[in-house]
């Protein structure tokens, strides 16, 4: 029964008397007028401070994992902020360049990077590879002996850590298709293969363990082994680690009952668990610690808001309140079981006695944005709704599914709005249709 648990929001959010709720002084439900809905807002100066934190924690050692969301304004963001960063497609890169991010600041991840690939990220002098596979190794080497710039390489490391999380973003088990394993010996010896090949520059080794991770010591036992991994590079390649990456993965707090660490929390234990390692371990080295946090830096920052379309009542079974959005602008519910919070901003502070199931408008039974959701007495068809903490992976992750257009994104900051993506139209579906 109770209202709306505000501290979901941005820490710019206001509530008036009335129960209007507005980000950075901007009023959400009159934002939904003037952009059209769905819409995905963002509270920049949220974003800025995430990055702040990071960077006061980790100093030159943060790169934004940008397949949180990328556009080109969040791009030149990040690059206003002083992070690095982390792309993992050709697509990511490309708008990262035309974003005029400095290609030396990018860190380009994947597992199946393409010879194209690989040779455009070494034409545009990007400043780190992180080299999944041995098949890219060999890659990498041919286009290097055919007269491309020798790039400093990370060799990633599937360290064997669970990391309890959902399965499909758990990324650092032994059963994973990223990486070099680490207990087989594979990623030793494709460091082994980096130093004394003479042909790529080794810079150091990285790992990832998965994605919306709360369990610190899971971390902490990533750091464990990779140290270990330090120590036999010292031992048994005669090279020095100047860079150790201990890929991102913070969780962020979805539901009012969540309880995830704080970016201070991670980053203390993260450091005192490397430092621990480090001298436990009798390491000559002294690496450069680095991180690479998405979610944990735009997750918070955002806001889906949708219109009420239908309201369906099945006696004794459930509520559907539909809208004009769903699993094509939030695929994370319908992938991993992903739970969210729900609210009218026209009226956050009413009790909230109806339990009612948010659908999507798409042809699936499964096309569910939030079941279960609280929401006030007398919801009307024509009412804006909004999700909160939908700034990571809902824009990146959007389709067009049932041909529905993708939305808009905005940025609020100052009691202003500005469009920093606009809204596909019709037009844009048949726009690469050969026919059209």
């Amino acid at each position: 029964m109770s209202a709306f648990d505000v501290s979901l929001l941005p820490a710019s959010a206001t509530v008036d008397d009335s129960g209007r709720v507005a980000i950075a002084g901007v009023d959400l439900a009159s934002l939904a007028e003037r952009f059209g809905t769905p819409l995905y807002v963002y509270d920049e100066a949220d974003i800025r401070a995430r990055c702040r934190v990071y960077r006061s924690a980790f100093g030159e050692g943060v790169a934004y994992a940008s397949k949180a969301f990328l556009c080109v304004a969040m791009a030149r963001l990040v690059h206003e902020e002083g992070l690095h960063l982390d792309v993992a497609t050709g697509g990511e890169l490309y708008v990262a360049l035309a974003a005029g991010f400095p290609p030396e600041r990018i860190v380009f991840h994947g597992n199946n990077k393409s010879t194209a690939e690989l040779r455009t990220a070494l034409e545009a002098g990007v400043g780190r590879i992180a080299v999944d596979s041995t098949s890219e190794l060999e890659r990498l080497e041919t286009l290097v002996r055919d007269g491309l710039p020798a790039p400093r390489v990370h060799i990633r490391v599937t360290p064997g850590v669970e990391a309890h999380t959902h399965e499909y973003i758990e990324t650092g088990v032994e059963d994973s298709k990223f990486g070099f394993g680490l207990d087989s010996g594979e990623a030793l010896a494709a460091v082994q293969r980096v130093v004394t090949g003479g042909v790529l520059r080794f810079a150091g080794v990285h790992c990832h363990i998965g994605s919306q991770v709360f369990r610190l010591d899971s971390f902490e036992r990533a750091v464990d082994k990779m140290v270990g991994l330090v120590r036999a590079i010292e031992v048994e390649a005669g090279a020095a680690v100047e860079e150790l990456n201990l890929g991102g993965g913070l969780g962020v707090r979805y539901l009012s009952d969540d309880e995830s660490p704080t970016i201070e929390q991670y980053a203390t234990a993260v450091h005192e668990a490397v430092g621990k390692a480090l001298a436990d371990a009798g390491v000559r080295s002294r690496p450069q610690l680095l991180t690479e946090p998405g979610r944990s830096i735009v997750a918070p920052a955002g806001i889906t808001l949708y219109t009420i379309g239908t309201i369906k009542e099945i006696e004794g079974v459930r509520t559907y309140v539909a809208v004009d959005g769903g699993m094509s602008d939030n695929l994370r519910p319908v992938t991993y079981g992903a739970r969210y919070e729900t609210f009218l901003p026209a009226r956050a502070t009413a009790d909230r006695p109806a339990i009612v199931t948010i659908a999507g408008k798409h042809c699936e039974q499964g096309d569910i944005v939030v079941r279960d959701a609280r929401l006030p007495s007398g919801v009307a068809i024509g009412e804006v709704l909004a999700t909160p903490v939908t700034g990571a992976y809902c824009h990146s992750m959007a389709s067009n599914y049932n041909k529905v257009t993708r939305p808009a994104v905005v940025f609020v900051r100052d009691g202003s709005a500005r469009l920093v993506v606009r809204r596909e139209t019709d037009s844009d579906l048949v726009r690469l249709d050969a026919d059209a």
